[in-house]
Parts: C-alpha cells; structure tokens; sequence
C-alpha cells in the first residue's frame, strides 16, 4: 500500500485521534488478531515526514494502522499497482542485458571522467602515472595548455585492450 498525499491523512487522523507514534504502535497490539502489532519504528516510518519515511508498506501495516484509527484503509492508503515490463504468459531463458551507459560526444575533465567510470580521480592518477613510467601516454589523454581532457571513446578502447591483454 501507498500512503496518501505523504502521509498527511495519517497524521491528521492520529491528531484527532489524539495518539502519537508509541501509543498508536501499541494501539496496532490491540487491533491485530495475533496481538504482534506493529513496532514505534514502523508506524514511525509509515507516518513520519523526514528522511526516513516510507511511502509504501505492506497490505498488513496499512489495514492495522487504519483499524488502530478506526478509519478505512482507502481513507488513508491507496493500493499500490506494479506493472511488469515484461509478459509472465511464456517461459524463456533469459540473459541479464547490460545497458552500456552513454558516451558524450564532447572531451571530459577528469572529475567528469571519473564519475563516467565510476572510478576515483586518485585511480586515474595513477593509470596516467603507470602509463607515463612505461613511457607511453594513457588512452584518450589529451592536454588542452595545462589541463587534461578525455577522449571517452578512446579511454574505453584502451580500457578493454588492457583487460583483454591480461
């Protein structure tokens, strides 16, 4: 289930309610069948508005919660629809497809680089530094007056000659 508008009908109905987080947690006690309930933490991510809080949760929490404030559930709750990308009808081996990211069109600073990669700017560093002791200039480098500028295409090529060669 998904909360409504942020959770702000939950917290309107615990005001009138006059409960806070602990006392609507031990008030799920009271309303569940197997008197489990939910914990301070959960009602306190369902309900809450910081960075912790939960948009989604499961059918269970939301029915306990909206029983606990003796509201419906679709007072408070909406039901949350997933759609599968894919048709579930016909079975068929599936390999993983690795979506290769894009390569920009432009030469990269080394910060944008970086991020490309995924790497540290310390590793580029030093790729540049084993490359220049061996006497040659790592792939894609290119200096424009003092600063270094990136061919991506080029960076990639020598990237997969190095791991072939290995």
């Amino acid at each position: 289930m998904r909360r409504l508008d942020k959770g702000a009908p939950l917290r309107a109905a615990m005001k009138a309610a006059g409960l806070d987080i602990p006392r609507l947690a031990a008030k799920t006690k009271d309303v569940d069948p197997t008197g489990e309930g939910l914990s301070r933490a959960m009602v306190g991510f369902i309900v809450g508005t910081g960075k912790t809080a939960r948009e989604e949760c499961s059918d269970r929490a939301a029915e306990l919660i909206a029983a606990a404030l003796d509201k419906e559930v679709t007072d408070l709750f909406e039901v949350s629809v997933f759609t599968l990308g894919e048709s579930t009808s016909t079975r068929r081996s599936q390999i993983p497809q690795q979506r290769k990211p894009e390569l920009p069109e432009r030469l990269l600073d080394q910060k944008e680089l970086a991020r490309f990669l995924r790497k540290s700017l310390s590793w580029i560093d030093a790729q540049i530094t084993d490359a220049k002791e061996r006497g040659e200039t790592w792939p894609g480098l290119i200096y424009v007056g003092r600063s270094r500028r990136f061919d991506p295409h080029a960076v990639l090529a020598g990237l997969q000659r190095q791991r072939t060669a290995a």
